[in-house]
Formats: structure tokens, sequence, C-alpha cells
């Protein structure tokens, strides 16, 4: 069945008409070497002209992953935790960087992170930390700007521009996987009406218009109903009054 479009397309044309501008923005989680599924992600940034930030899981990342980000410029390597391990007890949700181990052991594998990706990378990473399962503690992210890094991204709409003093937070906010469910598609009636309200609250100033808006995909667990519905989501917003945001490489956007 076709999807309605209607109050996305109605709320695109509001902001259209108060001649109000969204900024857009892609992430992609988990990559650490190329697949079949890679292949497929990078076509679709390509077909639609607008850069995928990839977050890369340094522990596991290889060259082949590296040679393949150096040919595809729409393909933006971020840093994406350590190894993507668990160290929270099976009571609580998951998380690699929360408070259950020592500060320092936690803040040198962010540091290790980024050493690792920007040997890989080179200039092409961006100093952005992208927290697996998108936890992480407050004395984390006020210890990742000494490390280099100029951005944090988690989930949600922000609550404020600076998740800490010289570091930015440009979070996701819409993520087409059933993780809870299916691991399929959400309900494409579900998933518009969401990002229709969601870009409502913006325009209506209950949440932050100028923090990019994050659509968030998984590239290596997708099947065809979430490859085609993202990438339908993403050309629709693109054909509307939205202006693509790429992480800078060294200064942070606000």
């Amino acid at each position: 069945m076709t999807p309605d479009w209607t109050p996305l397309d109605a709320e695109l044309a509001r902001w259209a008409a108060e001649g109000l501008t969204l900024p857009l923005w892609w992430r992609d989680d988990d990559a650490v070497s190329t697949t079949p599924q890679l292949d497929r992600l990078t076509a679709l940034a390509e077909d639609l002209d607008l850069p995928v930030h990839l977050a890369v899981i340094p522990a596991g990342a290889d060259t082949a992953l590296a040679d393949h980000v150096t040919a595809h410029p729409h393909l933006v390597p971020v840093v994406h935790g350590w190894a993507h391990q668990n160290h929270v007890p099976a009571t609580e949700k998951k998380a690699e960087f929360r408070a259950h181990r020592p500060l320092s052991e936690i803040l040198t594998e962010a540091g290790q992170g980024k050493a690792r990706l920007q040997a890989l990378f080179g200039d092409a990473l961006r100093p952005m930390f992208v927290p697996p399962w998108n936890r992480i503690a407050p004395e984390v992210t006020a210890g990742l700007p000494p490390l280099g890094y100029r951005a944090l991204s988690t989930a949600t709409p922000r609550r404020s521009p600076m998740a800490a003093p010289g570091l930015a937070q440009v979070n996701t906010h819409l993520d087409p996987i059933d993780w809870r469910g299916s691991r399929g598609l959400v309900a494409p009636q579900t998933l518009i009406a969401q990002t229709a309200t969601l870009l409502a609250d913006r325009r209506e100033g209950r949440a932050d218009a100028t923090e990019p808006f994050g659509i968030l995909t998984h590239h290596l667990v997708h099947d065809d109903e979430i490859w085609q519905f993202s990438g339908a989501l993403l050309a629709r917003l693109l054909a509307g009054p939205c202006q693509p945001w790429t992480m800078p490489a060294e200064e942070t956007d606000r």
C-alpha cells in the first residue's frame, strides 16, 4: 500500500509559506567494513545527493571501509563509541558510555576511538561522538571536548544547543525501525505523522528549530521496506524547504 504523505506535505507547505528552512541531516550507525548493505547505503546517498554521517565502530573498523569512504565523499565518518560493547547490568538499558566503569577508562576509550578513526580516515573524519544506544553519562559528555570532539549526537530533540562547553548537541529525531517489536519498519503512517508533528513543534516554537533534523538509519539490518521508506522520506524532505547539514571538520555548528 502506498503511504499517504499528505500530513507531511501539508506541514512542509506551512514551512514554505512562512519562509522557514529546515536543516536536515542523516546518520547511519554501526559501520565496520564494506558490505552489500553499505553499497546500497552509498548508492542511496549519492542518488539523493545527501551526505550520510557514518557512525563507525572504531574497534572493528577496517581499511576496506576507509578505502570505500575515500572513494565516496557522500559518506562522512564520525566516531561511534569504541567497541559497541554493553557495560551495564542486565537490569538496565544497554550502554557503553554510562558511568558503570572508572571515568578515566571510559574517556580513554573515547580518545582511542577518535585516534583510531583519524588514522583510518584522516581529514574526512568529523569530530562528532555518537555513543552506542544513544546513551552517555553527563561526566563523560563533559570530558569529550578535551579529547578533540566538537559535537555529541544522541536521540530526541535537544534541550540545549550545547551538550557541554565546546560541544554542540546535534541529535537524531526519527528512526524507522521497530526495535522493540518486529525489528522491521514502523507503520509508515505512524512515521509520517511523527515527522509532521516533530516539524510542527519546531515551527510553533515548542522545539529548537535551529537543530538539524536528524534521520537515523542502520544499514546492516534494513529490509526492503525500511530501505524504500527511508529513501522516500528523505527525498520528500529534500523536495521541501530543507537545507542539508554536514558536521564541519573543525568547528562546531550551532
